[in-house]
């Protein structure tokens, strides 16, 4: 007897519900009634009743059958539920369409992943000020600033950056003019992530040292500030 009940239970499904319908639900416009009546009507359209009446869901809720027809109404004319009309030779058939509702979803999301992205940026490019000030020891200069700005605008990513003034901090020119260069020189040999410009680091230090071989130099050793693990 029990395991019938459970097995009836079982048969009953389960409903999946999208996590950005949760967190994301007062963005796009919607309480807490409409989020349940949405709900219910995606477990009738799982279950094969893609058109049920407003007082099968009412039965279901806790508001009458009146308030449920004006709240669908409203879901519609808001652009969250969509009637759509299935022909099948003479019979005209309707249905309910949540294809809507998931399209809200999904501009809601991009919409919020833009605002944390602006956000990260935003953050990054006040740590950048304060890194350049502290490895100053002094304010930007408004010119200085401007250069920096610059810089995040031509898509260099904000620890390339970093990575360029202290690769001017090694070679004791630490100056906006030099960073550039470097930067400059990144950007055209393709260098986009800071592993390459270490790689690359490496390399043109070699290169020197390999020089200063050849012309029978005394070879003095370059000190290697290992930037990407501060």
């Amino acid at each position: 007897m029990i395991k019938d009940k459970l097995y009836n239970w079982f048969k009953e499904g389960s409903l999946t519900i999208p996590s950005v319908l949760l967190t994301h639900y007062p963005k796009m416009g919607l309480d807490e009634k409409e989020v349940m009546l949405l709900l219910q009507l995606q477990n009738f359209i799982e279950k094969g009743e893609n058109f049920p009446a407003p007082s099968q869901i009412a039965d279901r809720m806790t508001f009458e059958e009146s308030e449920c027809l004006f709240m669908i109404q409203r879901l519609i004319q808001r652009g969250f539920v969509m009637i759509e009309e299935e022909v099948d030779r003479t019979i005209g058939d309707e249905r309910y369409s949540l294809q809507p509702l998931y399209e809200k979803m999904i501009t809601s999301y991009l919409v919020s992943q833009k605002q944390e992205e602006a956000v990260q940026v935003q953050v990054e490019g006040e740590s950048l000020y304060t890194v350049f000030e502290q490895e100053f020891g002094r304010p930007l200069s408004p010119f200085e600033c401007e250069t920096l700005a610059m810089w995040q605008d031509d898509e260099h990513h904000p620890d390339l950056i970093k990575g360029a003034l202290r690769e001017s901090v090694i070679s004791g020119k630490i100056n906006f003019r030099y960073i550039d260069r470097i930067l400059f020189e990144w950007k055209k040999n393709g260098i986009k992530t800071v592993e390459q410009a270490k790689a690359q680091s490496q390399k043109f230090r070699s290169y020197q040292k390999r020089e200063k071989k050849q012309d029978n130099q005394p070879v003095k050793d370059v000190p290697f500030y290992n930037w990407l693990e501060q």
